[in-house]
């Protein structure tokens, strides 16, 4: 990590770029206070991360707003090697920022002239780790003394202090293990009441497809008990939100769709699916079942989002945009700009309805909440540009875009 001390400047960024969202939990804790500096103006971080031939740099952007007419600059961000996530609480006057390149978590505080000020860091080595990655929401904080980091290498889940740098337990969850997979996790993890819902999705490590085999870590955080729940109807069901009635609905992601679309004919292939699971027993509903495609007129169907209370966001592609060829990868049609998206009323599961308001965009989506507005992102030009969307008024409407891929934003003040 290089932020020396703040406003490093990368020659090389400069000379290739002109210009340039979780906080994922649901429920924030309310007793977090800022921890540096008395200026109680917005803040946000927008983490960048630019790949250059086999190399990786990212970038902490730092905005007093979030919309912008212009690029986001990377010219005075803070610079990090190798793919950073920022995590953090909501409004809570820090920023944790970690590294592909290493096991360590670096605390900044935010200073009265919106700027990083180192304040510590801890090290994840000595539970077996040597980098981190992924997503942002693998971290999970409960209070400003205790979060959760998920690590699907080590099949574990880190506790550790936030504000003490240090690190407290682990629990071991070998479940997470499927021999002849890859492990990935939600990018929307859930939480309810006192537990964090983590919905895992596994791949083979060879060739390509979806394992069919649906996963959830249930996360007590009010006695640090964890199990790993799983149900064999279908795959790669990395996607939920909660119902009106209290209900976790999970479904395939996108990712799961494309390869199904591109493999119709393969019964190996796990149809993309449906699931219901109570929270509350940890327990997956058997009665209930629910393809996709049946609730979008047959469309290539993955990804379930939150929406406004009682419904959801289905993706669905849309064909007659974007043609599916023999031969394509089914990570290049998950990353088009052709998913449209479908409500789908959780209180009456028979029909998802086009949202006909919000442009068509890529499947694979993370959701940021920025003063109660829920921003979605897309991938574009080849995955050199992120966008940021409006979902709050349904519009679409382009918020803010930068170089590089982003994984992670945080209102931290």
């Amino acid at each position: 990590m290089k932020p020396s001390p703040f406003l490093r400047i990368s020659s090389r960024v400069l000379a290739a770029f002109a210009f340039s969202f979780v906080a994922a939990c649901s429920d924030d804790p309310d007793d977090i206070t800022p921890d540096a500096g008395t200026n109680t103006s917005p803040l946000y971080a927008f983490v960048a991360q630019v790949s250059t031939d086999s190399e990786s740099t990212s970038y902490v952007i730092l905005t007093d707003k979030v919309d912008h007419t212009e690029p986001l600059s990377l010219e005075n961000a803070t610079e990090i090697d190798g793919r950073a996530l920022g995590s953090g609480i909501s409004k809570a006057g820090a920023l944790f920022v970690s590294s592909s390149d290493s096991a360590v978590v670096t605390r900044y505080n935010v200073t009265n002239d919106n700027k990083l000020e180192k304040a510590g860091e801890v090290s994840f080595a000595s539970k077996g780790l040597s980098s981190i990655g992924e997503y942002q929401n693998q971290f999970q904080f409960v209070s400003d003394t205790k979060a959760y980091y998920f690590d699907g290498r080590t099949s574990q889940i880190i506790i550790w202090n936030p504000k003490e740098m240090t690190l407290t337990n682990s629990i071991s969850l070998p479940a997470m293990t499927i021999e002849g997979t890859i492990l990935t996790f939600a990018s929307n993890p859930l939480r309810v009441g006192t537990k964090v819902l983590m919905p895992l999705g596994w791949r083979p490590s060879a060739g390509i497809g979806i394992t069919k085999m649906a996963g959830i870590i249930v996360l007590d955080t009010a006695n640090d008990t964890a199990q790993v729940v799983t149900d064999n109807r279908c795959g790669y069901v990395r996607d939920g939100v909660v119902g009106a009635d209290g209900q976790v609905y999970l479904a395939t992601e996108a990712y799961g769709a494309a390869v199904k679309r591109t493999a119709q004919a393969n019964p190996d292939v796990p149809t993309p699916c449906l699931l219901k699971f109570d929270p509350q027993t940890a327990t997956y509903d058997k009665a209930f079942y629910k393809v996709l495609g049946d609730l979008t007129n047959g469309g290539a169907t993955g990804s379930l989002l939150q929406g406004p209370a009682g419904s959801g966001y289905l993706r669905v592609l849309d064909e007659p945009a974007y043609t599916v060829v023999e031969g394509t990868h089914p990570r290049a049609i998950a990353s088009a700009v052709a998913w449209r998206w479908w409500k789908l009323d959780l209180a009456n599961i028979t029909r998802a309805t086009l949202v006909d308001t919000l442009p068509a965009s890529t499947g694979s989506s993370f959701l940021f909440q920025a003063d109660g507005r829920t921003l979605f992102t897309e991938f574009t030009n080849g995955g050199t540009n992120t966008n940021f969307r409006e979902l709050s008024d349904l519009s679409g409407k382009l918020v803010a875009t930068h170089s590089g891929l982003s994984f992670s934003f945080l209102q931290v003040r």
